[in-house]
């Protein structure tokens, strides 16, 4: 296992569907997202959302309605990105304080897609995708997707839901034990 950096830049990633989110995955970077631009990728379709950095997926969330987990698929996708002082639980345990003297602190985005297929007409009308000419609508992950995403998992996650037993004390979410 490769050494842990002492950062303060951490991807936050959460699923909501039905307003409730409670999903949270957090990764460190294997990168400094700040010495560069990076693509940041949300594949959602309806076999599973996929989250990449840089073309290495480091989550996939799965639709698994057929075992009674609520999956988004009901209004169209929104992607929030965001820049926030959460000094009080989102770096270590509160551990990292946010160092002010760094700031103003920004964000850039360039060439920022949201048109692969599915496309607003106007703000009120989208276009309907065509399920059979999109191979991105079936898409999962291949065996090598998967071990990039085992070695993300394995060396940069830094909190996963699935094993916050403390947070639910009741029993963790049911996709949790699924496959």
């Amino acid at each position: 296992m490769s050494a842990r950096p002492v950062d303060t830049s951490i991807l936050h990633t959460n699923v909501f569907t039905g307003g409730k989110g409670n999903r949270e995955m957090q990764f460190y970077l294997w990168f400094d997202p700040t010495a560069d631009f990076h693509t940041y990728t949300v594949l959602w379709n309806p076999l599973n959302i996929i989250f990449l950095v840089d073309g290495i997926p480091i989550r996939v969330f799965k639709n698994n309605e057929a075992h009674g987990v609520a999956y988004p698929k009901s209004q169209p996708m929104k992607i929030y990105s965001s820049l926030w002082e959460a000094d009080d639980w989102a770096t270590q345990g509160g551990r990292v304080k946010t160092d002010w003297s760094n700031a103003p602190f920004s964000a850039y985005y360039r060439s920022f897609s949201d048109v692969d297929c599915c496309s607003r007409t106007s703000i009120w009308n989208w276009v309907t995708c065509n399920a059979n000419s999109n191979s991105w609508m079936w898409t999962t992950l291949n065996s090598n997707q998967m071990g990039q995403m085992k070695w993300v998992q394995d060396e940069y996650l830094i909190y996963n839901y699935c094993t916050d037993y403390k947070r639910f004390p009741l029993g963790l979410p049911t996709e949790c034990n699924l496959a």
